[in-house]
């Protein structure tokens, strides 16, 4: 596992440069253009999903426009609640957290295994089926919750913005549903829907288990680390190559006011301890005890 862990640091430190800042809005625009494709013209759906069959005889273009598929069908007022209180704070925070080029090669590893999945299971059921209507981003989406509460275990959030929950029971309760899903599906004899999500949840397990220690994503952890640095710097809060001395400094990221003029920081009042966060964290952090 540790040697997972130096592979990716490896790669982060060569290929680093082609991670892909803000990739959640992206995502989030593919969803909404999917979504108006679905009102205004569903048929045109057709031409976009992962179908191999279409593929394998020249149609290319559903390499990449399947992720314009909407993840669920189950209404545009669901979705833009799902956008604005869930998936779009959690996707930014966690490449945040874990670093943008590791964010990136998350979510592509992610769509590369559904890539694969779909290629596998028109094989394995010969070759002259259509497979492209049980392949989605839905499994994606719900990878990028999962290493989020990996990461954040003790973070409450509302559920149904009244029940305060735990992330990391949330995750237990998604997880015990995916895999009594796939049971039901085996048991029915309908084990070609099993690929679908193994292979779209791929990239978690992959994180999961290469990952392990998850304490240094922790912000206690994070915020451990930022003060040794600052104490092995002779000049304390002085901005590297700046000459500037800052005033605020996010525990978590580490962001100064000399970042970003526009930041606002606060310390936070649960935390024991003089723990400052910028606007980004403030409250998406655990609590230090």
């Amino acid at each position: 596992m540790e040697d997972y862990m130096k592979f990716i640091d490896k790669l982060e430190r060569k290929f680093g440069r082609f991670g892909i800042p803000n990739l959640t809005i992206y995502m989030i625009v593919c969803y909404v253009i999917g979504y108006a494709l679905m009102i205004v013209n569903p048929g045109i759906l057709n031409w976009l999903s992962l179908e191999p069959a279409y593929i394998l005889r020249g149609q290319v273009w559903r390499l990449v426009t399947w992720v314009l598929y909407p993840p669920s069908t189950s209404g545009v007022l669901w979705f833009a609640i799902a956008v604005l209180f869930f998936y779009y704070p959690i996707g930014t925070s966690l490449e945040r957290t874990i670093g943008t080029f590791k964010y990136t090669l998350y979510i592509l590893s992610g769509v590369i295994f559904t890539i694969l999945g779909a290629f596998i299971l028109y094989f394995l059921l010969g070759g002259n089926v259509l497979v492209g209507n049980v392949f989605s981003t839905y499994y994606i989406s719900l990878s990028t919750f999962l290493a989020y509460a990996m990461c954040y275990p003790d973070m409450q959030v509302l559920l149904m913005f009244i029940i305060p929950v735990k992330m990391k029971w949330m995750a237990i309760f998604y997880v015990v549903i995916v895999v009594y899903e796939m049971i039901q599906y085996v048991m029915a004899g309908a084990w070609d829907l099993v690929i679908p999500i193994v292979a779209s949840l791929l990239n978690f397990i992959i994180f999961y288990f290469g990952t392990k220690d998850f304490s240094r994503y922790n912000p206690k952890e994070i915020h451990r680390r930022n003060e040794f640095r600052r104490a092995m710097e002779p000049q304390g809060r002085m901005k590297s190559g700046s000459g500037s001395v800052t005033k605020h400094k996010c525990a978590i990221c580490g962001r100064t006011e000399l970042d970003d003029p526009n930041l606002e920081f606060r310390f936070c009042s649960r935390c024991n301890g003089n723990y400052e966060y910028c606007q980004d964290h403030l409250f998406t952090h655990t609590h230090v005890k």
